[in-house]
């Protein structure tokens, strides 16, 4: 008897110890043979599967954890394609103020939302628009039809038209400037002689207006305007809500660099009219104030 169970010792010996080494490998044995459809990315020294298009990162793996967590994005977000980042992109508004835009494909969780021109409008450009214009309209017929990418094109006018239409326009345009020309020299001079200080910041206002904004001068002209007020005047000048929505969590908490981001995107975007854009959208916003402090800081700066 003690014979037979000294033999079968060794036998359940070696299958617990078997047992006992494929538990430790499991987790490690999981992420070898786990395939990424998607493509991996490294993280913390370890190698992750990325999240598929549709969802975001909600738990990175790691060396106890193989498999990750990728969550479905939220309502009004999207990622087209594989990642590894923690979040989703926002979906395009198609309705900014004065855009002319309307909704062209809904934006679902794999793709952002597309916009196109309103009925009789178009932007000119076969890429996506941001902004589109009313169609030109014809007093002599239509020789090319407007349509998203193109304005109207109009029928030429006869050659007798034309030399009569520019004759009156000439006419026109003599008999104004003899008739109007002194009046409005007299109240050049009148307004001069009584000019108010109201009136004198609007002088220095339009003087301004000539010059491009400068790079040395947007940090002092953020701190005038605010957060609040800049992504108003971004919206206002129909900056993408996305753009917008960026600078703010590229600088979170930081009210300061989240108004220069979005000041300087609306440099790079307004171009060489950024500073016109700016002052006449602070005044026609009831920021009449700011638009002032922003006037002097830049007349200040000359």
């Amino acid at each position: 008897m003690k014979t037979a169970d000294s033999s079968k010792f060794p036998s359940w010996f070696f299958i617990f110890g078997l047992v006992s080494l494929r538990s430790v490998d499991l987790s490690y044995a999981l992420r070898e043979t786990q395939q990424c459809v998607d493509g991996t990315y490294e993280h913390e020294g370890v190698t992750c599967c990325q999240c598929g298009a549709g969802t975001f990162v909600e738990k990175h793996c790691t060396a106890t954890t193989p498999v990750g967590k990728c969550t479905s994005c939220r309502e009004k977000t999207y990622n087209s394609h594989p990642h590894s980042q923690e979040s989703c992109e926002t979906c395009t508004s198609c309705s900014q103020l004065n855009a002319n835009l309307e909704l062209d494909v809904s934006c679902t969780r794999a793709r952002d939302a597309t916009c196109r021109c309103k009925k009789d409008h178009f932007c000119g450009s076969k890429e996506a628009c941001i902004l589109c214009f009313p169609c030109k309209e014809c007093t002599e017929g239509v020789k090319v039809a407007c349509t998203a990418t193109n304005n109207t094109v109009c029928s030429e006018k006869t050659e007798g038209g034309n030399k009569t239409g520019l004759i009156v326009g000439l006419t026109v345009i003599f008999v104004l400037i003899i008739v109007l020309g002194p009046l409005a020299f007299f109240c050049i001079r009148k307004r001069n002689r009584n000019n108010t200080p109201e009136e004198g910041r609007n002088d220095l206002e339009i003087l301004s207006l000539q010059e491009p904004l400068l790079k040395r001068d947007l940090p002092d002209i953020a701190e005038i305007i605010g957060w609040t007020v800049m992504k108003d005047v971004a919206t206002r000048s129909c900056m993408l809500d996305t753009t917008i929505e960026n600078c703010k969590l590229n600088n979170v908490g930081n009210a300061q660099e989240q108004t220069l981001e979005l000041l300087n995107k609306f440099v790079e975007v307004k171009g060489r009219q950024a500073r016109t854009t700016l002052i006449q959208t602070l005044k026609n916003s009831g920021k009449r104030r700011i638009a002032e402090r922003v006037v002097a800081k830049l007349n200040s700066s000359a």
